[in-house]
């Protein structure tokens, strides 16, 4: 009987563990594949050397309040996650990307494993004339997004698709930077997809 009781016991504990740990990890969140963000990439294999993003392409979680604050220059791609590092590593402008045309309308899609409620879903992209082999930073961004999605605090089904126009006046490889904000905590989701007019 004691036996008995202490194996329950040891079993209650690891099925306790195991609801932490997945809850742990369900508290990830979400990610873009269209345009293919880079994360996503490393995910599915087609980019390699990418650490840990490989695994979880849903946590590219950061500081809420893009451009004021959140991540910093340089370390935008990866929300300022040292572990996800690779992601702000520019490859000397060879990440693949999404062939793009100006004007054209597009559907930004995310994929979530947490809904959270948003506020808001903002999509920028490079200023003609950046630099590829550069890790991004603010002032290569254009300052306004070129689509803001309003959300007010609802919570998003677990796939969404924005429709949208891709600016004109751009040529050559871009990064559009997809930033979603959740509503009720100081975080935002970061999400950069390398793009080529």
């Amino acid at each position: 009987m004691r036996k008995k009781a202490m194996s329950a016991a040891v079993l209650g504990l690891a099925v306790a563990g195991t609801t932490v740990l997945a809850t742990g990890s369900a508290s990830s969140h979400g990610y873009t594949d269209s345009p293919i963000s880079r994360q996503k990439l490393c995910a599915n294999g087609t980019v390699t050397g990418c650490g840990n993003i490989q695994w979880e392409p849903q946590s590219v979680e950061g500081p809420k309040g893009f451009p004021t604050s959140g991540p910093a220059d340089g370390r935008i791609c990866a929300g300022g996650n040292g572990p996800f590092a690779q992601l702000d590593d520019p490859r000397g402008g060879n990440w693949p990307a999404t062939k793009v045309s100006a004007g054209q309308s597009y559907p930004f899609r995310w994929q979530f494993t947490a809904r959270h409620r948003t506020t808001d879903f903002r999509y920028y992209i490079t200023k003609q004339g950046w630099d590829p082999s550069k890790p991004l930073t603010r002032a290569a961004l254009d300052p306004q997004p070129f689509l803001n999605v309003p959300y007010g605090g609802q919570q998003p089904p677990a796939t969404l698709t924005h429709q949208g126009t891709i600016p004109g006046g751009k040529s050559g490889k871009h990064i559009v930077l997809a930033v979603w904000n959740v509503h009720d905590t100081a975080n935002a989701f970061y999400a950069c997809s390398d793009v080529q007019f």
